[in-house]
């Protein structure tokens, strides 16, 4: 990303002249400001449109928290000390009575009732003729009291704030909630300053939600300055297509005629190109034409010091100052321009630099800072972040010319910068990774390592950090395996490291899950269920309105029409969400922050006897690993590539199974390679890593995730006798009886972090009823005139042929297991019972711990031009049943199931992010696991035992590892009863081969019974 290594401003002596330091501003010039200093994350947001306000003295906020969709509260101070004006005409108030709020004396508290039958609360007091006032929904009381003291002193009080949440969200859906509070001006202030702080993703929220807003106008220059800037914040992301798309719309929609958004879109594709490492490409978009503007297009305010609550950015007209009383600060478009164009000169300076052209780039950069000094005598310090990345820039190109000294100056210098102007941002971790990397390279290990560790801490403290920070830190896991073997914090610091790495989005909904079962399956879990997928029903209806709005309705048309329904319909849930956090914060469980992070030795404790963790970690192109016992821990490199492992994994899964000419095809098992990927993961952790192991708890990253390690290779002796076995002619390739497979001697688990694995785990067993629900063999289609006709949804181009329901796999598993568990326990539907309507309507869902599930799993398209949507196949059902139960249908059934089985076709695949989004789930896709097992996890599924590629009927093969499972007495493992079914396959020459036993793997604790006792 281009924060992390490339964007930059100045070097040389310019760089030497001291920048002035932002003053620590009251609360009352600022747009936004945090409500207390711990806890969950609130925050204050300026609304100068507020209807109370009536003077230009008067002051509104909105008070929005996470995981909240819409603001909780107000915060106001009126001048006057009228308490009228707080009164709203749809509750009913009791008398006010006197209230105790820390550090404030004589505050009254009122109670109300809403028409809505909500409860509210306001909070007031008079000082010096002002009524200072917070209000808002009763269950965050404690954002109330601590936003009321904020604005009374006029600095943020200290405090704890104690409300609701459901971990359902993340900082860039919080982000977007902020975004709506705020006016168009705010809220365009906001995302330059999130962008300008290295907060990526949240300022792609905020230009997204401006864009949408634009929807209908005919405010081009702004609708173009939005596309332009989401653009970037994509590219920052990593997400290249997200990004060129929206460039691309940005000009067609008249960028380049516009002088301040076509230098915007000139340097963003310049970053664009330099983010992807392409500086030749770079320096041809900084190439491109711009329009002139005006240097006497509005007059210049000079001689006041723009700070950056009153300047955020250089594409900024702030109104919104002007109606607090504060000074117009704007900055001209000449002034913009000028700035755009330093920024572009910098640009050219970092390409050079990319290109090893050392005394060009300099003379650039340098000349790039003077041009920025220029302005305004060089006090608009929003540039600072700018001027703070080319003093880092300066700082490489004087380390690559033989100055260190110059070069610690330089990235200590940047540092400063930030700290006074953008303290506790992503921006300023990465100014520290840049500064540690240089230490590394100068074979100053101890400042390195010192300096690493603060960033690796704050980062879980500071939004968005983790996305900017994270390719930072590849010197830092290359130190920490240079120490493991002399140095035993390392393994617990790498561990540590790890976990600022995004990971499959299944993780973050075990946390939701564990979360909500934290205490039992009660009143208040059933109230926490409500409030989540209300948020996936406001992220449902955000889409529906950015796909709208995306159209550009033109004003009046029966399309505009139609997106104001929308707008309407969002703001109502949006709302009802809110009331539902409102209600569960009476529960204490849920007002206290679950920790995103887990120490080394917090893992260590929740291990057993006999159980190990392996974490892989792909930092860059190197691969890293933690193991870890209950009592003992190593840190290493693997001589392995994520390429070489990506390629190693394609190649191993080519040999179970591949398409040939439309067809299934399995060759002979690559078990030299299977032996030689073991080796490259475990041999650097010593001679013998697994002996006494039983349980194996693996955390795979990249490609790995594609695979099941229970098909690794553990001993060589096997490998060699199988070689000299099918050297022999007429030999059987495919009998790989012998082999020491991994998952021969004990029980793998699949998981997707540490923090998720231990939340899994002490998450109590179901409550449900009865044992078993087996669902499968559907019935196979009317013929297509006659489907039509029952009123089931038209085929498309992108639905599957009504063949593809015309093969059902067998009940015989299915009928196996209800026989193993005994009819009174157990249930199975089948045929025309099988269907999506019905499973979706289901009343007793809950009540079966272990649901089963024997069909065909679609994870890919049915066509290369068609998006690919996970979804299991079923029987056509009632009006609108479509024959599958889709990744957002399986997201909305509510379960309380220990395990789900899906005896399928990869169902261990991926679901698109467009397709997480479709379903309401705001956070993750286009990770493996991240489809129809996510799904399940969400619907209510502690474990999940799914495939990685499609489940065989040779040899009844499928079917014995099933009842094979079912087949262990209650209380039984799940993965020491899936670990003996698997042996016996192993052992039967038909079957050895691992096409056959080894796609099944376990996401969740394979330590949980499959059958409770």
């Amino acid at each position: 990303m281009i924060r992390s290594c490339l964007l930059a401003a100045a070097a040389g002596a310019a760089l030497a002249q001291p920048v002035s330091a932002a003053p620590t501003d009251p609360l009352s010039i600022q747009e936004s400001f945090r409500i207390g200093t711990s806890g969950v994350r609130c925050t204050a947001q300026l609304r100068p449109l507020d209807p109370k306000l009536q003077g230009m003295f008067d002051r509104g906020y909105a008070i929005v928290c996470r995981d909240a969709a819409a603001p909780v509260g107000s915060l106001y101070a009126l001048k006057g000390g009228d308490q009228a004006r707080l009164a709203d005409a749809d509750r009913r108030c009791d008398a006010p009575k006197a209230a105790e709020v820390p550090g404030l004396a004589e505050v009254s508290a009122q109670d109300c009732e809403g028409a809505d039958k909500l409860n509210y609360r306001t909070y007031s007091v008079t000082r010096g003729g002002t009524l200072y006032a917070s209000q808002g929904l009763t269950g965050y009381d404690s954002a109330l009291k601590l936003g009321l003291a904020s604005i009374v002193t006029d600095r943020p009080a200290d405090g704890e704030v104690q409300v609701a949440v459901t971990a359902a969200g993340d900082p860039a859906a919080f982000a977007r909630v902020q975004a709506g509070a705020l006016d168009p001006e705010g809220a365009l202030s906001e995302a330059y300053a999130r962008n300008n702080s290295g907060s990526y993703a949240e300022a792609a929220e905020f230009f997204q939600t401006l864009y949408e807003r634009t929807a209908g106008s005919d405010d081009a220059p702004r609708a173009t300055e939005y596309l332009a800037n989401q653009g970037l914040q994509q590219s920052n992301l990593g997400n290249v297509p997200a990004a060129d798309a929206a460039f691309a719309e940005a000009e067609q929609r008249g960028a380049a005629d516009d002088p301040i958004a076509g230098r915007l879109l000139r340097n963003y594709r310049a970053i664009h190109q330099m983010n992807q490492r392409r500086p030749a490409e770079a320096l041809q978009e900084l190439d491109r034409k711009v329009a002139a503007v005006d240097r006497y297009s509005q007059e210049a305010i000079s001689g006041a010091e723009i700070t950056p609550q009153l300047a955020q950015e250089i594409n900024r007209t702030n109104a919104a100052l002007n109606r607090t009383g504060g000074l117009d600060t704007r900055l001209t478009p000449f002034e913009r321009a000028q700035i755009l164009d330093a920024q572009a000169e910098q640009l050219r300076g970092i390409a050079l630099r990319m290109q090893r052209r050392y005394p060009e780039a300099l003379q650039l950069l340098e000349r790039a800072d003077r041009d920025f000094a220029a302005v305004r005598q060089g006090r608009v310090i929003s540039t600072a972040f700018m001027r703070a990345d080319a003093m880092a820039e300066a700082g490489l190109v004087r380390e690559m010319t033989g100055n260190p000294g110059a070069a610690e100056s330089a990235l200590k210098n940047a540092i400063a910068l930030l700290e006074t102007n953008y303290p506790q941002s992503a921006a300023l971790l990465q100014a520290k990774s840049r500064l540690a990397a240089f230490y590394a390279r100068q074979n100053r290990a101890d400042e390195a390592m010192k300096l690493y560790q603060e960033v690796v801490a704050d980062s879980e403290r500071v939004p968005g950090a983790a996305a900017a920070v994270r390719q930072a830190l590849a010197p830092y896991f290359a130190l920490l395996a240079s120490r493991s073997a002399s140095d035993p914090a390392a393994a617990g610091a790498m561990f540590a490291a790890n976990q600022v790495f995004v990971r499959p989005g299944v993780a973050q909904t075990q946390a939701v899950l564990a979360r909500e079962l934290s205490e039992g399956d009660d009143e208040a879990a059933m109230l926490f269920r409500e409030a989540v997928n209300q948020s996936r029903e406001v992220v449902r209806q955000s889409g529906d309105v950015a796909q709208l709005a995306a159209a550009n309705p033109a004003e009046g048309s029966d399309a505009a029409k139609t997106l104001a329904a929308a707008r309407d319909k969002l703001a109502t849930l949006e709302r009802e969400q809110t009331a539902l956090q409102s209600r569960l914060s009476k529960y204490p469980r849920y007002r206290v922050l679950s920790p995103q992070t887990l120490t080394l030795a917090d893992l260590q404790k929740i291990l057993k006897p006999g159980e190990a963790y392996y974490q892989l970690r792909l930092v860059g192109e190197d691969a890293y690993a933690v193991f870890a016992t209950p009592d003992r821990a190593q840190a290493v490199k693997l001589d392995l590539t994520a390429a070489q492992l990506g390629d190693t994994v394609a190649k191993l899964r080519d040999t179970i199974v591949t398409v040939d000419n439309g067809q299934f095809v399995t060759l002979p098992f690559d078990v030299v390679r299977a032996r030689q990927l073991y080796r490259t993961m475990f041999d650097p952790l010593g001679p013998t890593p697994l002996k006494g192991v039983t349980h194996l708890i693996v955390e795979p990253d990249g490609p790995l995730l594609q695979l099941p390690p229970t098909l690794l290779v553990t001993d060589q002796a096997g490998v060699d006798a199988y070689e000299t076995r099918i050297a022999k002619p007429g030999a059987d390739k495919f009998d790989m009886r012998g082999v020491a497979w991994l998952g021969r001697d004990r029980e793998v688990t699949t998981a997707v972090s540490a923090r998720s694995f231990t939340d899994v785990r002490q998450i109590a067993p179901s409550t449900g009823k009865r044992a078993y629900l087996g669902l499968g063999d559907n019935a196979p289609p009317f013929t297509a005139a006659t489907f039509l006709s029952t009123g089931g949804p038209a085929r498309g181009e992108c639905d599957w042929p009504l063949e593809t329901w015309s093969h059902p796999i067998s009940a015989a598993e299915l009928q196996f297991a209800r026989t193993a568990i005994g009819g009174t326990q157990s249930t199975i539907m089948t045929g025309q019972d099988f269907s999506d309507t019905a499973v979706e309507h289901l009343p007793d869902l809950r009540d079966y711990r272990v649901l089963h599930f024997a069909t065909h799993g679609l994870v890919t398209a049915p066509r290369p031009q068609c998006p690919a949507r996970p979804a299991l196949l079923t029987s056509f059902g009632g009006q609108g049943s479509d024959g599958l139960l889709s990744f957002k249908e399986v997201f909305d059934l509510k379960l309380d199931a220990d395990y789900v089985i899906l005896s399928a076709c990869d169902t261990a695949g991926m679901a698109t992010i467009k397709e997480t989004r479709e379903a309401g789930v705001a956070t993750g896709g286009n990770y493996a696991l991240d489809g129809l097992v996510r799904a399940f996890v969400g619907a209510g599924a502690r474990g999940v035992i799914a495939s990685h590629w499609p489940v065989p009927d040779d040899y009844d093969a499928t079917k014995r590892l099933i009842t094979g499972m079912f087949s262990a007495p209650p209380g039984t493992p799940a993965g020491q009863a899936l670990r003996e079914a698997q042996v016996k396959l192993m052992d039967d020459a038909n079957t050895s081969h691992p096409y056959y036993w080894a796609a099944f793997a376990i996401v969740g604790d394979a330590e949980r019974p499959l059958l409770q006792k």
